[in-house]
């Protein structure tokens, strides 16, 4: 089984000092990040994105299946409940892993495509996110955000572990100028996908920064991940992970694209990778 290493990026080196120097009220962050905002997106609002994703030298430890993989297109719906409250629904039609080796691995023998590629859908995550405090001049806002991750990619291709997992996240964001930086700090409930009596737990964590360079244009980066906390081997499937990623978006009413690179924060990540898509906000409905 490969030996996994963290590995550091220059990204996050900058990302780093950005967020020593940063510390203010804005709209709830979009593509490319994933550090969750505490702002919600506003009562009768609903927000679409779309995009792909692209990252060299990806592992797959209970499959052993190692590659490129290409998402897309990854889909995004959130739901604007309250003016503090909103649903979510994330997932993607499409992953496609150009297989450049096997491994033997836990359940390798499970994988039933062959050939110099596999295919499968994205698994769906539904979530709930509440902004618990407002912003203000001197204090942040808060939020919390509750997740569940359902096994719609299967193990039989290879690029999913077939187990349903829940996420419980603290979320904080403060508006400094023309800087918005964003903390999640949280856990992770992750099935073993070799044994269905066993799970992990995990600690998630992210940070990011966006930089409003105009009124329109905005430079983001950010750091997100999760860390094992199992004394010893964690179970295939549940390692720590993360990525960097840094990349810009410009706005113009109500729609926004985007473009950025990311890195892989562990060996068992991407060690480089490109994303891009587009974001629509609209006023759907009334709440009552």
């Amino acid at each position: 089984m490969r030996r996994q290493v963290l590995r550091f990026h220059p990204s996050c080196g900058v990302l780093a000092l950005l967020v020593t120097f940063v510390a203010g009220p804005a709209s709830a962050q979009q593509r490319p990040l994933v550090t969750e905002d505490p702002e919600s997106i506003g009562a009768g609002r609903v927000l679409i994105e779309s995009g792909f994703d692209y990252g060299h030298d990806t592992h797959y430890p209970v499959s052993g299946l190692n590659g490129n993989l290409l998402r897309v297109p990854l889909i995004g719906i959130s739901v604007g409940l309250s003016s503090i409250a909103e649903l979510q629904l994330d997932g993607g039609f499409y992953n496609r892993l150009s297989v450049t080796g096997r491994q033997t691995a836990p359940l390798s023998f499970m994988v039933d495509q062959l050939g110099d590629s596999v295919h499968d859908v994205e698994d769906v995550v539904v979530a709930t996110k509440i902004r618990m405090v407002s912003e203000t001049a001197r204090r942040p806002s808060f939020g919390v955000r509750f997740a569940t991750k359902l096994p719609n990619a299967g193990n039989e291709s290879g690029l999913g572990l077939d187990t349903t997992d829940f996420y419980g996240s603290i979320l904080v964001g403060k508006t400094a100028g023309s800087f918005r930086t964003v903390g999640n700090f949280g856990f992770g409930i992750l099935g073993d996908a070799t044994r269905g009596d066993r799970q992990n737990d995990v600690v998630t964590y992210g940070v990011s920064v966006a930089h409003a360079v105009t009124k329109a244009f905005e430079l983001v980066g950010e750091v997100n991940g999760r860390i094992d906390t199992r004394a010893g081997t964690a179970p295939p499937g549940t390692e720590s992970r993360g990525q960097a990623r840094v990349g810009a978006r410009y706005t113009k009413g109500g729609w926004r694209t985007d473009a950025g690179l990311l890195f892989g924060v562990t060996s068992l990540d991407p060690d480089i990778g490109f994303m891009a898509g587009f974001t629509y906000v609209f006023n759907a409905f009334k709440v009552p």
